[in-house]
Formats: C-alpha cells, structure tokens, sequence
C-alpha cells in the first residue's frame, strides 16, 4: 500500500512555517530542491541537539556542585542544631559541670561568629549560583533571539528584505521576537540592579554580563530600526518635497504618508513604534544603572529613535537642495520651515495617541518632530556653513562681507527658532514652550567656544557701528532747551521719580545705545546653557556699553580743554552728559532687578567658585557697570556745584571785603523803612548770574539731579557767607545788620522757586540773622557777642575744623547772648 503524506490545514499551520515555505517553495519547480532543503534542516537540527546536550552536560556539573556544597550546608547546620541544642540546655537551668561551661563560652566567643561568617558566605555563594544560572538563561534567551533575526536576514537580499518590510505576518513573527528580546533585556537589568544594590563589588559578573547584551543589543536594535526603515520606505515616507512653489510665494502643502495609513499598516507601525520606544527605555536604564555604578551623572538623549528615523531620509532628500542655495540661506530655511509646518499636524495626530498609550512622561509629538528637524538643520549648518566662515575669519581676520554674511545667517537662525516655537505653541495655546532654549539653532555657539567668540566680537562691532551716526550728530547729544523748558515757579508738579527718556530730559544716544546694548542681550537668549549666555553679554554688551561711557567721558574732557569756565552751553551740555549717565544707570537697575539676569549672576557666581558673603553673591548683574556711571555722575555734579560757588565767590569778592557797610554807624533815616531796603549793589552780579545759572539748570537737567544739586549749593553758599562774613570779625551797626538781613532775602528769593522754605537750607545764616534781630538795640553787646564767635572760630580752625555746623553756630551765638 503506498504511503499517503496528509498535509495539514493553513490555518493550523504556524506563521514561522508557513513562512518559511513560502520563501523556499514559490513555484512548483523549487520542489527539486527539497533534497537539500531536508538537508539543511537535518544539520540544522543536529546543531540544536548538539547544543541541547552541551547545556545538559553544563547544568549536570552545576547541579552536582550544587548538591554538593548543599550536602556541605547541611551538615554545617546540624552541627549548628546540636550547638544549639546544648546551649540551650545549659540556659534552662540544668546541672553542668564547670567544662560544659567553659565549652559554652568557647563556642560564643570563637565558633558562633566563624560559624556565622561561614553561613553569610555559604548564602553569597548561594545568590552568586543562582543569579548566575538565571542571568545565563536569561541571556542565552536573548542571544537566541538575536541570532534568529541574523538567520532571517541571511535567507533574503537587501531588496527581498526591504519588499518584505511591510509583510503583516513577518512583521508580526518580527514584533515578537523583539518583544521577547526587550522582556529578556528587562529581567536580565532588573537582576543587574539587585546585584549592584546587595553586592556592588561583583563588578567582573556586571561587566561580562553587560558586555553579552550590549553586543546583542545592537543587533537587536538594528534589526528594530531596519524593519521600521522598511516599513516607513513602504508607506511611501518621506512624501516627495514640491519646493518649485518656494521662490514664487505660493504655498503647496506637502502630503503626510502617515496621515494617510491605512488600518492594517497603521497596526503594524504601532506595533514598530512601541517596540523602538520600549527599546529605547530599555536603553536609558541602561545607562542610568551604569553611570550610577560608576558614580558619574548621565545625560540622556532627550530625542526618540522614531522621530530621528522620520527626520533621518528628510535630511538625505533636501540636502542637494540645501547645497545649491549656500549663497542664498534663507530658502534653506523656508524649505525647512515648509516641511516641518506642513507634516507636524498629521504627525502629532498619529504618533501623540501612542505616545501617550506608552505614558512616555514628557514627551511631545509636536515638540519632538520639531527638535528632530532643528537639528537636522543644525547640523549642516554647523559643517557646511558656520565652520567654513569660522576659517575665513581665521584667514581674512574679519572682512566686513563675513560680518555681514555671519550676523545675517544668525538672523536667519533667531527668526527661525522663533518659528519653531510658534509651531509647537500653535498646537496647545495653553502649551509653554518649554524646551526651546534646548532646540534652538544657537546651541551651535555652545559645542564650539571659539565660534561664541567670533559672534560676540562680530556683535560688538556691528553695535559700534550702529552707534556711530549718532556720535557725529550734534543734536543727538543734547536736548532742546526750549522743548524741555517748564514754568520754574510752578513746584506743584514736580516729579522725582524717573521713568521715561523723557522724564530723565536724556539726549537721543543714550537711549540710541541702550537699545542696541538691549538687541544684543536679546539676541543670545535662545542659548541653551545660561552660563554662554553670560559669556555673550560680558563679552559683547557690557564692552558696548563700556565703550559709550568712554565717549561720555571724552566728549566732557573736551569741554574742560575748551574752556575753563561754566557758561549756560557748557552748562547745558554737562547737564546732557549728566542726565545720559543717570538714564543709563535706571535702565541697568531695570535689567538688574530682571529674573533672567539673577538667574545669570548665581550661574556666573557658582561658576567662579564665588566664595564671599552672601551680600556679594546678591550684586547686580551690571555692578560694574552702574558703579562707573555713578562716579561719573557724582564728579561731573561736583564740578558744577564747584563752579557755581568758585563763580559766587569771584562776583561777591568785593561785597565780602567791604566790611565797612556793615560798621557804618550812619543815624538810620526814619524814612526808610528797614523793611525796604535793597540788596547791595556788590550783591546783584552775583545773586543774578546764580538765578541764571539755575534757570539753565533747572531746564536742562534732571529733576532728581537738579534738587541735589541746588541742596548742596544752599549748604556751600551757607558754609561761605557764614565763615566769609559772620566769623570775619566784622562788627555789625543796626544799618549794617537790616543791610544783612535784606541781602540775605535776596539769596532766599534765588531759591524761591524750587522750594516754599528756602531759609531751612541755610541754617548757619538764617539762625544768625534770627540772633541779630534779637538784639539790634543793643549794638556794643552784639558786637562783643560777635568778637568772641569769631575768637571761638579761630580755636576751630587750630583744631582743623574747617566747617561749623549750624547746631554749632547756634549753640555759640546763644551762649553769649544770655
């Protein structure tokens, strides 16, 4: 009877067999090679025996050495128990001889910690065996797998391989292998973590066992990104790029493959990319784990595989493209703007559900397609572009057509990064862009130190440059007088506290140079690393603005060669130079008081190993900066109150030597009236160039300025008719002294405007006139009263006190009046 061979039903057939059927019998003539084939498998089957028996031959010898060290442990315990057993027995109160005893104490003091030595290494060498065996099963699995996907890829070539990407049933067989490899990779790290925690110094198992996986993690892994290459290259990505349509302005949507996925191909591309995702979690643990055992802190890749495989055939696609437009970058940019805005809505809509499915905490689709095409760009920008100016410059030491073409493809870099985010905010209006800084195209400043330098000597330029016509404007220096001029006698609106331009009366170059010194700070915020941006902003703005009040300090040295004393131009222009300092001043405090500029001085602080008090460590960012301005101003505001009095004193030099209108005892005409007397002809000169001088000032200068300004002139011209006349040993008569007193109404009418009470900024002298008025019928003992102030003044000035106080001055003119 001849033998029937009963083939079996389709559907009851494997998927792995069915395969390979399918690939070794496609036609009926490849039945003529099933010799062979039966061949193959035959040997192939003798190999798996073979191995079979080695591994049973190997866990024969484990499991003898195993018995035999338990054969050992068992015997250790029962001479353990029966220890035990007699120390008990001498604790419950039994009669023991005195040797019983002494064998007592022995065995706690010798036997019982050897013994208990002993156990604790019988138990190290137990774990050792078992986590041995299981992590040899553990990676045998994995190796199994690893070389499964070799031997599927030898049956086929390249293009069979790449047709059969897409194959559900070999992708299928495919994703379970896979899965089987990452749930072997897990249990295998889970155990690596057990062992690192109980026993560290196992360093030679961690290693060999770590060296096995990762050689069958890059199979494993290559393997998972080549099927996902295949099916991404079957599903027709990347979509063909219409950029004919880029130069006329008209917008041509590019057509997203994934978007339009049917049902059985959107299953198999969830299955690809929860693996890779698994894979690449698998991965980051790894690592972790490692630098941990190592002591080091790892920084994880914050990009998923999937994404960079989509970005990845992108970059192969438009690189012929990015190399016809060097010499015109902006279509570099708009062609990848153009991809990456038309794309991210179908991929977000298609890859976000999985990612969330997976719980990826912090993870975006959005987000992560756009840091995958950033630095996709970023990357030719870095070799093509960049590194090829940054040698020019070497050779050409900085020609103004690489300054121009380097500060333009910066430009081009800041509005593109802006772009970026705009799309990734679009998505979610409630979304914070909270990664921008780390995808942003600067970050090619942070990898090349040298190239951070060139930028900020290339900003530093373009910013004085920007500056100069400003320079050589006259106008721009100083303000119109008569735009600015208020009512003087009006004090009822007067503010003293400075916000605008205006309210600081500035000339326009201040506010011209403190708004590129802004541009530039502006222009380095999208750096990624915080402590570059404090490189960019000392190197560049803070020079800047160094340099204008270098220029501020010059153009005021050139009005001191000019001439030696103050006019009402050189007051106005002083005044200018005054008011640019105390603008530039309020805007540094501004920026100082910023929370992005705090942040920078703790980094800049930490980074220096600042190691001062904390009232240091909490200095504004522009220190500096603000301490020059204010020196400047200070000096620049003594030199006026300097010459305002120098110049009071020259005018009023003969008012103040004439002592005899004071002695005069002339009979005072009942006519005239004391109250109507007018100031002193010596007087006027003085007392009206001073008014004139205030107007100017008043108009020209800033109202906080002013009012410290006009304060101290009152305490100098105070301090000078006091020591100048009162402690000159004049002797006053009553004409004299109603003389004095109208004079020193006039001075107060001066400071009328600027204050209801000017006489409370003259101590010294309106006390003194007080006194006078006390006692003008009795003119001998004013007289006497007088001679011993001035005697009094003399042993002042022997001590070296230069200046009486008012509190003085009064307390002496009183004591001897009484």
């Amino acid at each position: 009877m001849a033998c029937q061979f009963v083939l079996p039903i389709s559907f009851q057939t494997s998927p792995t067999i069915l395969a390979f059927v399918n690939d070794h019998f496609k036609a009926r003539g490849d039945l003529s090679g099933l010799p062979s084939v039966v061949k193959k498998l035959r040997g192939e089957i003798s190999d798996l025996d073979k191995n079979i028996g080695d591994l049973h031959n190997k866990l024969s010898v484990v499991v003898r050495a195993w018995i035999s060290r338990s054969d050992d442990i068992k015997s250790v315990s029962h001479e353990i128990n029966d220890n035990l057993r007699n120390f008990d027995f001498s604790l419950s109160g039994g009669k023991t001889s005195e040797v019983d005893s002494s064998k007592t104490q022995g065995i706690l003091r010798s036997e019982l910690p050897i013994l208990a030595k002993e156990v604790g290494r019988i138990e190290t060498l137990r774990f050792y065996a078992v986590t041995t065996l299981q992590l040899e099963a553990l990676v045998g699995d994995l190796e199994d797998v690893a070389f499964s996907f070799l031997k599927q890829r030898s049956r086929n070539d390249l293009l069979m391989y790449l047709s059969n990407a897409s194959n559900p049933t070999d992708m299928k067989w495919k994703q379970e292998k896979l899965m089987l490899a990452v749930k072997a990779m897990n249990n295998i790290e889970e155990i690596l973590v057990n062992v690192m925690d109980r026993q560290p110094r196992w360093s030679c198992l961690l290693n060999a066992v770590d060296s096995r996986v990762d050689n069958m993690f890059v199979l494993v892994r290559s393997q998972a990104l080549a099927d996902h290459r295949g099916l991404l290259a079957s599903l027709g990505w990347p979509p063909p790029l219409m950029t004919s349509n880029l130069d006329n302005g008209r917008r041509s949507e590019i057509s997203n493959p994934l978007f339009l996925m049917q049902e059985d191909k959107k299953e198999t591309f969830s299955l690809s990319f929860i693996s890779l995702c698994a894979l690449q979690h698998l991965q980051g643990r790894r690592e972790v784990r490692r630098s941990s055992h190592l002591g080091h802190r790892v920084c994880l890749n914050n990009s998923l595989w999937v994404f960079e495989e989509l970005v990845s055939p992108i970059a192969s696609r438009v690189e012929p493209h990015f190399f016809k437009w060097l010499v015109r970058p902006k279509f570099i940019f708009a062609l990848v703007y153009k991809i990456t805005r038309d794309l991210i809505e179908g991929i977000e809509e298609v890859l976000q559900p999985l990612i969330d499915r997976e719980r990826l905490v912090g993870y975006s689709a959005r987000e992560a397609w756009v840091l995958g095409m950033v630095r996709m760009l970023s990357e030719f920008l870095k070799k093509q572009m960049f590194s090829v100016l940054a040698e020019d410059y070497h050779n050409k030491n900085g020609s103004a057509q690489l300054k121009s073409s380097w500060l333009h493809l910066v430009d081009l870099c800041i509005s593109f990064d802006k772009q970026m985010e705009t799309l990734v905010s679009s998505g979610n209006p409630a979304f914070q862009f909270q990664h921008s800084k780390g995808i942003s195209l600067l970050s090619i400043f942070c990898d090349q130190p040298d190239w951070l330098e060139i930028w900020t000597e290339l900003e530093l330029k373009d910013a004085e440059e920007k500056l100069k016509p400003e320079l050589y404007n006259e106008k721009a220096w100083v303000l119109d007088v008569r735009s600015c001029a208020r009512d003087i006698q009006d004090t009822q609106n007067e503010s003293f506290l400075l916000s605008t331009r205006e309210e600081f009366k500035t000339p326009l170059v201040a506010g011209t140079a403190t708004q590129i010194a802004w541009t530039l700070i502006e222009r380095c915020q999208n750096l990624p690393n915080v402590l570059h941006q404090v490189q960019f902003i000392r190197s560049s703005t803070a020079n800047f603005l160094q340099y204008f009040f270098d220029l501020l300090l010059w153009r005021h040295q050139l009005m001191e060669r000019r001439t030696a004393y103050l006019d009402g131009d050189i007051l106005i222009k002083i005044a200018s130079l005054i008011n640019a300092a105390r603008y530039c001043e309020s805007v540094l405090h501004e920026w100082s008081d910023n929370v992005s500029f705090l942040e920078m001085k703790v980094v800049e602080n930490n980074s220096i190993g600042d190691t001062r008090s904390s009232i240091n460590l909490q200095t504004s960012f522009f220190a500096i900066e603000i301490n020059c301005l204010i020196k400047l101003e200070t000096d620049w505001l003594e030199e006026i109150m300097t010459g305002l009095l120098r110049e009071f004193n020259i005018l009023s030099w003969n008012y103040v030597q004439n002592r005899n209108q004071w002695e005069r005892d002339d009979s005072f005409n009942s006519v005239v009236v004391p109250e109507e007397l007018t100031v002193s002809v010596e007087m006027v000169v003085a007392l009206d160039t001073l008014k004139d001088h205030f107007q100017i000032l008043k108009m020209a200068l800033n109202s906080k300025d002013f009012l410290d300004l006009w304060r101290s002139i009152a305490g100098g011209l105070d301090h000078f008719i006091f020591s100048s006349i009162i402690l000159s040993g004049v002797k006053f008569s009553k004409w004299g002294a109603y003389q004095f007193k109208a004079d020193i109404r006039a001075l107060f009418l001066v400071f009328q405007p600027f204050c209801t009470r000017p006489e409370a900024f003259f101590p010294v002298v309106s006390n003194t006139v007080k006194l006078l008025s006390l006692k003008q019928e009795d003119a001998s003992h004013l007289l006497g009263i007088l001679s011993k102030v001035q005697s009094k003044s003399e042993c002042l000035q022997q001590h070296g006190m230069h200046h009486v106080h008012s509190d003085q001055a009064e307390k002496i003119l009183k004591s001897r009046l009484w």
